[in-house]
């Protein structure tokens, strides 16, 4: 990776947007991020080539003349030896690797800004599981019970990793718990990203939990959740995360994935259901029972209704999980048509057609016309 092309190694295009930029950034950043690779050094290598690609890119200036003279250009602009991107990037992916205090006690939605974690701390204390839920669940709500697993120091190292707690200095920031950075005539410090500012590691790992500096514990907890929950929401359950060496508990964030259901569709807070119905009831009009999601509602259908009409009905659709207001069913016809016919049905069609006279070919009028216009071509 140390030879490519920055845009390589940030995996975009030439013409990329500063937000398609910033989001191969996150993403590579995360991949390879000392704290997901311990002692993987072509990892460590490779994080300081994507903060070193990023920093030159995410900066107009340096991207001009990067992309007019390569490298080289930009000598004694700030750029390379392994530099850190723009603050908020670093700080966006740390918080969202890391836990901490701060988050949002909604529920849903994001971590929000979180606290510094303890350097020394050689784990998230909040972190998060998915949590299937079949549509009803999801719909109406319900109590769930969820085994979980969490992290507690080992008690063999007091939490370090390291055999009877030995540590050594961190080579990477040589013990001083930060590196620095460049650019331009600006010089900032930054927390190290292998030793997360402790300034330390392992010297020798703990034979008991092979230098994890934790032990994993099972539980049960039970939860309630709220009617309306859909994919993608999260509910934050404080206190259920992991245990710091303080025996303060983290919190636990679960994210939901709802099932799909046979014949309901939802999109929001609105529910779709196709109705099929024979052509002659779209014909003649009829009244009929459609099943809703809490019991049965009457659909009046018009004579000639349409193929794909919708029908609406305000509030039969899901409780916002928010505020509880409900959104809408939505009744889409599709008429279905007979795929056989006896002689019989057959004749009392052809009957039924001749009655409405002109009316039955309103094809004839176009397409005589069409051939008529046609005959002029070649006159």
């Amino acid at each position: 990776m140390k030879d490519m092309d920055y845009y390589e190694i940030l995996e975009v295009a030439r013409d990329a947007s500063s937000a398609q930029l910033k989001k191969a950034y996150r993403k590579l950043a995360l991949k390879y991020h000392p704290d997901r690779n311990p002692d993987d050094k072509e990892a460590e290598e490779n994080f300081k080539y994507v903060n070193e690609a990023y920093q030159v890119l995410s900066d107009d200036q340096k991207r001009s003349i990067y992309d007019q003279y390569g490298k080289a250009g930009l000598e004694g602009q700030g750029a390379g030896g392994g530099g850190f991107g723009n603050m908020d990037d670093i700080m966006d992916i740390f918080n969202s690797m890391f836990g901490g205090g701060g988050g949002s006690s909604s529920g849903f939605g994001g971590f929000g800004r979180q606290a510094r974690r303890d350097p020394s701390q050689k784990y998230a204390l909040d972190f998060e599981i998915e949590l299937d839920l079949a549509f009803n669940e999801a719909i109406f709500g319900c109590k769930k019970e969820i085994p979980i697993k969490y992290k507690v120091p080992c008690n063999d190292c007091k939490g370090t990793g390291g055999k009877d707690g030995a540590m050594t200095s961190c080579n990477y920031c040589d013990g001083q718990g930060q590196v620095v950075m460049k650019q331009g005539f600006m010089t900032f410090a930054q927390e190290c990203p292998k030793c997360h500012g402790a300034g330390k590691e392992i010297k020798e790992k703990c034979g008991s939990c092979k230098g994890d500096g934790y032990k994993e514990v099972e539980d049960t907890i039970t939860i309630d959740v709220p009617a309306g929950i859909d994919s993608g929401n999260r509910l934050r359950a404080q206190g259920y995360g992991n245990e710091a060496k303080s025996g303060q508990r983290g919190d636990l964030y679960i994210i939901f994935v709802v099932e799909e259901d046979e014949h309901f569709i939802r999109n929001g807070n609105d529910i779709y259901i196709e109705v099929p119905i024979f052509f002659t009831k779209a014909i003649l009009g009829d009244s009929i029972t459609i099943p809703s999601l809490e019991g049965e509602l009457e659909l009046d259908l018009k004579v000639g209704t349409k193929d794909k009409e919708q029908f609406v009905f305000n509030g039969e659709g899901v409780a916002d999980v928010h505020n509880g207001r409900k959104g809408r069913l939505v009744a889409q016809i599709k008429i279905m048509k007979p795929t056989s016919i006896t002689s019989e049905q057959k004749e009392l069609l052809h009957k039924l057609e001749e009655s409405f006279g002109v009316e039955s070919t309103p094809h004839k009028g176009v397409l005589d016309a069409t051939f008529d216009r046609m005959k002029s071509w070649f006159s």
